[in-house]
């Protein structure tokens, strides 16, 4: 017969487990693995790039097979990869300053893909028409898509 001290230890470990005790990454609450470090430095690395308003870097963290329909059924706004370029320094010609910062909520691996699900805090200083710098604010949920292509390095297939 067991005591109760060993019956109340196997509880709480029956417990642990059920709970998916896994150790989260510092800072977020993604499990800790070396494939989530991965992704988490990846979309650090395009945080960073956000910031800087580098394109180059933009870019090069981003698949020539990138596409995004950006959630609507018409064409008009969908964004290919020589689209998303023109964007990009469109962009980056408007904004004079940034400040981005993402809280990772999940990471998932699905049929191939990385789906990297964010809350972004975007500050953007922007100069208004009136010739006046304004700061502009965006806070929302976001989803990354992306993907290891064949040089084995991860890339964007959509979401930026």
């Amino acid at each position: 017969m067991m005591s109760r001290t060993a019956l109340a230890f196997a509880a709480l470990q029956a417990l642990g487990i059920a709970s998916g005790c896994a150790k989260p990454i510092e800072g977020t609450t993604i499990e800790d693995s070396p494939q989530n470090r991965e992704v988490i430095a990846f979309v650090e690395s395009y945080r960073r790039a956000v910031e800087d308003r580098d394109v180059g870097a933009l870019l090069r963290l981003t698949s020539e097979d990138y596409f995004d329909d950006n959630g609507t059924p018409s064409g008009d706004d969908d964004l290919d990869f020589r689209r998303l370029q023109e964007r990009l320094v469109a962009w980056s010609e408007r904004v004079q300053d940034v400040r981005y910062d993402i809280k990772f909520r999940n990471v998932a691996y699905v049929d191939g893909r990385i789906i990297v699900e964010v809350t972004y805090g975007g500050r953007f200083l922007t100069a208004a028409p009136d010739g006046e710098e304004r700061w502009a604010r965006r806070i929302a949920n976001h989803r990354l898509v992306l993907v290891r292509e064949a040089d084995g390095e991860l890339r964007i297939v959509a979401g930026l």
